[in-house]
């Protein structure tokens, strides 16, 4: 658990997440409504290199940016709630990139088996508690190394 109080943290612990994220690495948020999951990908995008303005992608479902040396993209899988419709998820998680899933319950029929979730909980306007898991050794280690942050 991680406990961040203002969007000043947040991006610190984006750009220090970051440093361990390679290609195929996919990571899940998760959290209500404003829990600030998007906010998140903002700085994780930036972190990694993204030009581009990061916007919600909502309505495309995904959007795809070129980062310094990975690409970055970033699904929101919100509308997909009682969908069952595979996308093609795989070509974006077998893909040379960082893949960031919000919402990512409504698709894990499609998600693969190793990833880093973080949970993302709103504790009032600008502080926020993030839980995290990992899935898979490589995720573990990603994990320990952002609980000495």
């Amino acid at each position: 658990m991680k406990k961040i109080n203002n969007l000043a943290e947040m991006e610190d612990f984006a750009q220090h997440l970051a440093k361990y994220l390679q290609a195929q690495d996919v990571l899940l948020l998760d959290g209500d409504l404003g829990a600030g999951k998007t906010t998140f990908s903002q700085f994780l995008g930036r972190a990694l290199g993204v030009k581009r303005t990061i916007n919600s992608p909502t309505f495309n479902i995904i959007k795809s940016y070129r980062g310094r040396t990975l690409k970055f993209h970033h699904m929101d899988c919100y509308r997909l709630e009682d969908s069952e419709e595979d996308l093609g998820f795989d070509e974006y998680f077998n893909d040379q990139a960082v893949t960031v899933i919000e919402w990512s319950q409504f698709i894990s029929e499609f998600l693969p088996q190793s990833f880093l979730k973080i949970t993302i909980e709103s504790v009032n306007e600008s502080e926020r508690i993030l839980q995290i898991e990992a899935q898979g050794e490589h995720y573990q280690a990603i994990k320990e190394a952002l609980e000495h942050v």
